[in-house]
């Protein structure tokens, strides 16, 4: 056989199987998670396995994992370690107060999930393209035996930067089934956070260090939180940068003008930083309650006027 003549098919072969990898993929492990690749490599996963009883602290809500830059361990928490209850890039308040029609109210927590817990219902929407994924999916609130409090309607997508960072795109759309939700919390258990490794808890805390509007780059291992730091109030924009599996991460977390105010943000040495608000939302599709996040997160430091640059970028 003369190899010169199969080169041609060789070839042809070869960029058939670059191109069904090419740009990004969803790939579905059905009833566990979803994972999101790029060229092959693992970028992001969605974890939306049923609350099960006998497994609770493990499945009482969905969250999205984020992977390291090499796509093969996960740069963000999942369950057990420091506080079984951070996960990746999630969502809840530990402090809702459901009332229904006849006035009667319950206080439940979606963020620690107490007497309440996040259900992963469908996936209603979901593409993948060259330069842009993204997927929507439908989550009931819902109280220990079952009964549904409010519908989430969360949407998520996924591009790079020019650097190769990473851009996720948080939207949600909460609906109240019950005659009104209040929504409320303190900044370390409520609202959109991030959590990273549970390593840098174990390993590479002093290596922790926040980037904020005012101030830029503080020292390794300082932390500012409100009430005690009044300023950690209506920020459009703040950084983290922490060291997972030898290499440094910097998130750029960025706060949306629409999103519900006053917000109040938060920030830990191990890793979770976000903010929270307060509201009440009424059975209404008209009262739904809206909100929008961007985070950025590159493999390496940014400074303060790059990570402004972002934000200004998000509002336009």
């Amino acid at each position: 056989m003369n190899l010169l003549k199969i080169t041609p098919l060789l070839s042809s072969i070869l960029l058939i199987a670059q191109s069904a990898s090419a740009g990004f993929e969803w790939v579905d492990t059905p009833g566990k998670y979803t994972d999101l690749k790029h060229d092959g490599k693992n970028i992001v996963r969605y974890m939306y396995e049923a609350m099960d009883p006998n497994d609770r602290e493990r499945t009482y809500k969905p969250f999205h994992h984020v992977y390291d830059k090499d796509g093969k361990e996960f740069l963000t928490k999942g369950a057990g370690g420091r506080y079984t209850h951070h996960r990746g890039i999630y969502y809840g308040f530990a402090k809702c107060r459901v009332t229904d029609a006849s006035g009667k109210s319950v206080s439940v927590d979606t963020w620690h999930c107490k007497r309440a817990y996040e259900q992963h219902v469908e996936t209603l929407a979901q593409e993948a393209g060259d330069d842009k994924a993204w997927h929507k999916v439908k989550i009931e609130w819902r109280l220990d035996d079952g009964t549904a409090f409010a519908n989430e309607y969360r949407t998520l997508s996924f591009t790079f930067g020019d650097d190769d960072a990473l851009v996720v795109d948080f939207q949600s759309s909460l609906e109240s089934l019950q005659n009104e939700i209040g929504i409320d919390g303190d900044p370390q258990h409520a609202g959109f956070q991030f959590r990273a490794s549970n390593e840098v808890n174990e390993k590479t805390k002093k290596q922790t260090y926040y980037i904020r509007p005012e101030g830029g780059k503080d020292e390794p291992g300082k932390t500012k939180n409100w009430p005690g730091n009044k300023d950690m109030t209506n920020l459009l924009w703040k950084g983290q940068s922490v060291v997972v599996g030898g290499n440094r991460y910097t998130t750029v977390y960025m706060d949306h003008p629409d999103n519900p105010k006053p917000s109040f943000y938060s920030e830990r040495d191990y890793g979770r930083f976000g903010s929270y608000f307060k509201t009440n939302v009424k059975k209404s599709l008209k009262n739904s309650l809206n909100v929008k996040y961007r985070l950025n997160i590159k493999a390496g430091e940014r400074t303060a006027e790059e990570c402004a640059a972002l934000s200004k970028e998000f509002l336009k």
